[in-house]
Formats: structure tokens, C-alpha cells, sequence
């Protein structure tokens, strides 16, 4: 069986295991899983990943991150989804919770925040908000 949606596959998997208290989480491997996770570890959400294979299958192992118990990702949303594609300019970039939160962007120049998607002056598609 495919999956239609291979990164709101990951974010549900990184949701559910966050709540659980659950200290890694894998998911199968790909290279905007792994751009992702970049922007989420440079944010300061996850702890790192790294590349792990089993049973011949490259897979994604996740260090979620907790701080005083409690996970840091209080809130991940898909916001462009494979039926409904979000795309926005640089001005019309969204700021998730006055700017305490991060909306990660696909962008031609790389797959980047919010903050340097404005920085970079480009404007992209919007993947999905964390806070």
C-alpha cells in the first residue's frame, strides 16, 4: 500500500511518540523528511536524528526533545497537504503565535523558517507550523 503523504506520516509519527514520552521515534527515510528535521533541529524542537537501516530499509531514528518533562513540541500542523497546496509570498509569510512558534517553508532556495525565508526574501510553500 502507498502512502499518500509521506511528511504528515512523520509529523502524526513525531505527535504521537511526544505525547507518549517516548524518547526516539523512527520513520522511513527521505530527503524532505531529512530537510525537515534539519529546520526542527536548527529550531532547537528535536535533540538530532540520525540514518539507521532495518531489514534493508533506510530509516530516520529522532531524539524528541523534553524540557521539566514536558515535550517541547506543543503543537505540529500540517498546513499543505498533497489534496490542498498552500503557497505564500514573502509578505504574506505567516507568523505562528506572534512569533513564538516556526512555519517551516519549501522554498527554491531549500526547504527553511519563516524567519529565513523572510531573511532570503523568497516565498514558497508552507509545510507546516510547530509551536
Amino acid at each position: 500500500m502507498s502512502m499518500n503523504d509521506p511528511l504528515g506520516d512523520m509529523l502524526a509519527r513525531i505527535r504521537n511518540a511526544s505525547l507518549r514520552g517516548k524518547s526516539t521515534v523512527r520513520t522511513p527515510a527521505s530527503k524532505i523528511r531529512k530537510w525537515v528535521l534539519d529546520v526542527l533541529q536548527a529550531e532547537g524542537y528535536i535533540r538530532g536524528y540520525e540514518e539507521v537501516t532495518q531489514d534493508g530499509h533506510p530509516e530516520i531514528e529522532i531524539s524528541l526533545k523534553y524540557f521539566d518533562g514536558q515535550p517541547v513540541i506543543r503543537e505540529l500542523r500540517r498546513v499543505s497537504t498533497p489534496g490542498r497546496r498552500v503557497y505564500t509570498g514573502v509578505k504574506e509569510m505567516p507568523q505562528v503565535r506572534q512569533g513564538l512558534g516556526v512555519a517551516i517553508v519549501s522554498t527554491p532556495q531549500g526547504v527553511m523558517s519563516d524567519a529565513q525565508a523572510r531573511t532570503a526574501n523568497v516565498g514558497g510553500e508552507v509545510l507546516c507550523t510547530v509551536f
